[in-house]
């Protein structure tokens, strides 16, 4: 999920050699209106004065970290489950790693072909495991949240956008540390005549930091191919149709025309009334499932609808902008919201498209996206903007009449050719399906008895007391503190993509023993705000370093045998954080078994979790547990006992 640059973390650019994370940046930027000058065309969201694209080519490179302090921050995050107490110890282990790392570490590895590969080269089925979802919030319009209009706005905005960005009039992502000087149209109509190669600097220059657009192309007309051993991600932007699923039927009509204009937004409310209306009965073996299966097993079964027939319109599921899902249900609250946007019946879903657009029958709305090409900045930048597009512009409003056009030429239901290995397959990936998401639980709350507001007044950072509460919650449930995990995006780099951020430190380890088993010792001053967690990642270098090694032939070093990394890399809490105007709620499953997935949102005055377990683990009593930290942290912010 998407995170952001924080104030201290830009000064590390200023420092040579270092390494700069981005924190919450997606949420603070996804506050502010990107557009430079509104489009005077419906072809366009707007049309940014700077090209999309200006500033990549002069993006700086993510630098690779010293050996040794990489090493030295590994070394103080697994003291924390194993209490090194020992100098000699500590000595002995570094000269141990040091020794077996060679001067390849030196090698370039910010490119993201390493991470690509870790994605597309996992066999586990992509469902649970990989695509995390992001609820929209519902149109504050009640009368525009009905599902057929809403339907055609998102797909109107998303045409638009998909637009926008081709032209190279999509707002640059730039994330502004004093925006009176950067966010300006004076600065803008300067920076568009620095060339791209010195372009960046120049944003330096006034304290903006432009972020990485290269995963933006894949929004559009891209899938991932299941291939056995490792898969492939295919882009085809000549394809000028949606593919719309609506209970388990598959459909496809053009949103683009001939000349590559948006189709008349009454057209395409036509045809999406035409599926909504149209009585063919659900198939009772559903093709969607099967992207829900074992990707060794799903490249198998793919290659049998090659070569049963059906390649045609596999390609035209491949290439379609993107895949829009009607749902006949509609949601309850929060938790049928998770379950449905996560996850669904299998049936009515292509998990491999780049993202799906899902409505529900009540106009709930939500992003499910595939997670190999690409990160949550690009994802919630594409979500910020189809849900202001919707809410402030509409094109099609309650009432409107679809235009009378033949919907029922234009519209094409897509017919497959099954064999009964293939109809075995599709019944055996629906149990499969079936048995995974019945173990999961999910469950959330809402603090409202503080946020960002109280917390920022005492000078203490949001998202450290968010995460000090999971870690107070978990030593309270189960008495341990675990390997935490929490995505961090490294997106003010050429290719960046996500670094790790440690929670679970020495440092909150004694907060928390002090708030749980000794509350009268308590100390929010001294372990939140200024020492929660190592600022400088060492997972992606301990990772590629790993990658090179594999791919040279070599032996591993003993340190990625050794217990200690498997440990902390068995990442019991994994948590990700994101808040913007468009998001109602994410969430994703846990990374391990014995794991939760907490997706969290620290807002103006109150703090919200989503939170998903299997069986392992109580995801009730977390929450609960969750609760009574925040509690006792407010109360000491406020100078008041615990209870």
């Amino acid at each position: 999920m998407a995170t952001l640059l924080s104030a201290q973390c830009a000064a590390c650019l200023r420092k040579p050699g270092s390494q700069l994370h981005l924190r919450r940046a997606a949420a603070r930027i996804s506050a502010r209106c990107y557009s430079s000058r509104t489009a005077s065309s419906v072809e366009y969201l707007h049309q940014s004065v700077v090209p999309s694209m200006h500033y990549q080519k002069s993006l700086p490179r993510l630098p690779v970290p010293k050996l040794e302090d990489t090493i030295r921050r590994y070394l103080a995050i697994i003291n924390v489950f194993y209490n090194l107490m020992l100098e000699t110890e500590h000595i002995a282990i570094f000269i141990l790693l040091a020794s077996q790392m060679t001067t390849e570490s030196n090698e370039s590895v910010s490119t993201p072909g390493p991470w690509f590969d870790m994605y597309l080269s996992a066999r586990d089925s992509v469902v649970l495991n990989f695509n995390p979802f992001m609820s929209f919030n519902t149109d504050p319009k009640t009368e525009y949240n009905e599902q057929l209009v809403r339907s055609t706005n998102m797909v109107c905005s998303a045409v638009r956008f998909m637009k926008t960005l081709r032209a190279g009039l999509l707002e640059p992502e730039v994330f502004h540390l004093n925006p009176a000087k950067s966010d300006t149209d004076s600065f803008k109509n300067f920076i568009r005549w620095v060339p791209s190669s010195l372009s960046w600097y120049g944003a330096y220059m006034v304290n903006a930091y432009p972020l990485d657009m290269s995963q933006y192309f894949r929004l559009f007309n891209s899938t991932r191919i299941p291939k056995r051993g490792r898969d492939e991600l295919l882009t085809d932007d000549k394809g000028r149709h949606l593919l719309v699923m609506r209970k388990g039927n598959m459909y496809v009509f053009d949103v683009v025309d001939r000349d590559g204009n948006l189709v008349k937004p009454a057209e395409i409310h036509s045809h999406l009334k035409y599926i909504l209306s149209d009585s063919t009965p659900a198939p009772s073996l559903p093709l969607g499932i099967l992207t829900s299966e074992n990707r060794d097993v799903w490249a198998g079964l793919r290659e049998k609808l090659v070569a049963t027939g059906n390649t045609e319109a596999l390609g035209l599921v491949d290439s379609a902008l993107f895949c829009l899902c009607l749902d006949e249900e509609s949601m309850r609250d929060h938790i049928h919201i998770s379950h449905n946007m996560l996850h669904g019946d299998g049936c009515n879903r292509w998990y491999d498209k780049s993202f799906s657009i899902i409505i529900a029958k009540d106009g709930q709305a939500a992003i499910n996206f595939e997670h190999s090409w690409g990160d949550g900045v690009a994802v919630l930048r594409f979500q910020n903007e189809v849900f202001k597009d919707t809410t402030e512009k509409p094109l099609v409003h309650p009432g409107s009449a679809p235009a009378a056009v033949d919907s029922a030429s234009a519209v094409r239901r897509l017919q497959f050719h099954l064999d009964r290995e293939l109809e075995s397959g599709i019944k055996k990936a629906k149990e499969n399906f079936d048995l995974a998401v019945s173990k999961l639980t999910i469950a959330a709350i809402e603090f409202k008895k503080g946020g960002k507001e109280q917390l920022k007044k005492s000078k203490l950072s949001p998202d450290a007391i968010a995460q000090l509460s999971f870690q107070m919650a978990f030593l309270r449930q189960y008495g341990q503190t675990v390997a935490t995990y929490e995505s961090c995006s490294t997106a003010a780099f050429k290719h960046g993509r996500t670094e790790t951020i440690r929670p679970a430190t020495v440092h909150t380890r004694r907060c928390s023993h002090a708030f749980v088993r000794e509350p009268c010792k308590h100390s929010v001053e001294d372990s939140p705000r200024r020492q929660l967690w190592v600022c400088q990642g060492f997972d992606r270098h301990l990772f590629a370093l790993r990658y090179l090694a594999n791919s040279k032939g070599q032996s591993l070093p003993s340190l990625y045998t050794d217990p200690a990394y498997g440990a902390i890399n068995h990442n019991i809490l994994s948590t990700s954080t994101l808040t913007s105007p468009a998001v109602s709620l994410g969430g994703f499953a846990p990374v391990v078994p014995d794991g939760f997935g907490v997706g969290y949102g620290v807002h103006d005055n109150w703090i919200g979790c989503n939170v998903s377990a299997y069986p392992a683990r109580n995801v009730h009593e977390f929450l609960q547990c969750v609760h009574k930290s925040l509690e006792d942290i407010f109360s000491v912010v406020e100078g008041k006992p615990l209870s």
